[in-house]
């Protein structure tokens, strides 16, 4: 990527949590001169102490007025929008505007492998990582990124004989100016997160900034279904590869239920311990990146075999008196929930509301096949209660997944599959999917007298 320096910079970071965290650390190690800004007080841990230790300031402040002097660089938290007052004074100012994994890729050497897309590229992430770190002849391997690790907190030890795999959101992908991965990969671009990028088409050009400074000695992994695989294929001058089940040209696709990898037999799909479509797609991208980082087959193999899914991306829970739970609260955009419905031929109790972002549910109805109760809550409740009705299923408004879960319980027969896929965002009655995900879960134990 493009060189940034940071030692003896005047740096101000953005927001606190995790991010900020490890970039506050990270800068202090390059050299810089911090501040920390943030809405409210930060809690003076131990971290903290040993920050203002070397000379790093905090101040309860993150209004435009917050720029000191001569200010070289803002690191913002991911999921602080660009109509943010510090944010757009910094960019009249010139005053470069990024993530924290700028800022930890700006003395990274070693080989770097970048997954993004709509859906399915946590899996696809822990996947290929899981399968490179399997493959002794790999080296040292990390995982980081969206998917949980900041990148700050592990580039400080890493060389150029490693291996860094990166799951990287849009959020992410803008506050890096420069970006060129020896293998990207991005798994599906469907319209996300309009509310901070506006537009399909910008939302489009984030997911690009993978591509676009690629060399032509460099890979790009590109999902051969997708409506915009031709154009992103336009903006690099990567070798481009796809991915696509029925597409027996494609370098990674499926002929009479094995996977096969530019021209290889790997595997049976259904010796792979993920189910469903999406899971086939998300099996075969992070294979063919596997096989172009030089993975061996049978590292793959043990991993696929083993691996069972995500927290809360079409997560197997558990059996009870013949029904099968899972928990896909991770479905927070309908594309999500028609590919976790896509997944089962079983008869389905649909868990599904939250968030109403405008979304037009009754795109699920031929998806629905398979249904045969919904229960609905949150708020698209009545656009959920819609969607059963256009496809004649009864359905059941609730408050919340705390009451949906245990009602599912009692509706679900032995043969049955309970399915909380929300097809939309968390955030108007949780902080975000993971604790709407946990409280579902929690929710089903206790109704079915189960202990953690």
């Amino acid at each position: 990527m493009t060189a940034l320096a940071f030692h003896g910079k005047k740096v101000l970071v953005l927001g606190w949590a995790k991010s900020g965290r490890a970039a506050a650390n990270r800068l202090v190690q390059l050299g810089a001169k911090v501040t920390v800004a943030n809405r409210d007080a930060i809690k003076e841990d131990d971290d903290v102490l040993a920050l203002k230790k070397a000379g790093v300031t905090f101040i309860e402040n993150d209004g435009p007025d917050a720029l000191v002097a001569n200010t070289d660089y803002v690191v913002k938290n991911p999921g602080i929008f660009y109509n943010h007052p510090l944010v757009e004074k910094a960019e009249s100012l010139g005053v470069p505007v990024l993530t924290e994994v700028a800022v930890a890729l700006s003395t990274f050497t070693g080989r770097l492998i970048v997954v993004t897309g709509s859906n399915g590229k946590t899996t696809t992430t822990s996947l290929l990582g899981l399968m490179l770190q399997h493959d002794a002849k790999q080296g040292k391997v990390v995982i980081a990124g969206n998917i949980g690790t900041p990148v700050c907190d592990v580039v400080g030890d890493m060389t150029e004989a490693d291996t860094l795999v990166l799951e990287l959101s849009t959020f992410q992908l803008v506050g890096i100016p420069e970006i060129a991965p020896d293998i990207a990969v991005i798994t599906n671009v469907f319209a996300n997160h309009l509310d901070f990028h506006h537009n399909r088409t910008n939302y489009l050009a984030a997911k690009e900034r993978v591509a676009i400074h690629q060399r032509a000695d460099q890979t790009l992994i590109l999902n051969g279904n997708g409506k915009d695989t031709a154009a992103i294929a336009q903006v690099t001058k990567a070798q481009v590869l796809t991915f696509n089940p029925e597409d027996q040209s494609a370098y990674a696709h499926e002929t009479a239920g094995d996977l096969i990898l530019n021209g290889q037999d790997l595997m049976p799909f259904d010796q792979v311990k993920l189910v469903g479509r999406p899971n086939l797609e998300n099996a075969l991208a992070a294979t063919a990146a596997a096989t172009v980082a030089g993975c061996d087959f049978e590292a793959m193999r043990a991993v696929l075999k083993t691996f069972a899914g995500v927290k809360h991306r079409l997560e197997f829970l558990f059996k009870d008196n013949g029904v099968i739970y899972y928990n896909d609260s991770k479905a927070t955009d309908i594309e999500a929930t028609q590919a976790a419905l896509s997944a089962f031929k079983e008869p389905t109790i649909l868990l599904a509301g939250g968030l109403d972002r405008g979304d037009d549910l009754n795109r699920l109805v031929p998806d629905l096949g398979n249904v045969t109760q919904v229960i609905a809550f949150g708020q698209t409740k009545d656009k959920v209660v819609e969607m059963a009705k256009q496809a004649n299923l009864p359905v059941t408004v609730v408050e919340n997944v705390e009451e949906a879960a245990p009602l599912a319980v009692k509706m679900a027969q032995p043969g049955d599959v309970v399915l909380l896929s929300p097809a939309a965002a968390s955030w108007d009655q949780y902080p975000n999917f993971e604790i709407r995900g946990d409280k579902y879960v929690a929710a089903l134990k206790k109704a079915l007298g189960k202990k953690d």
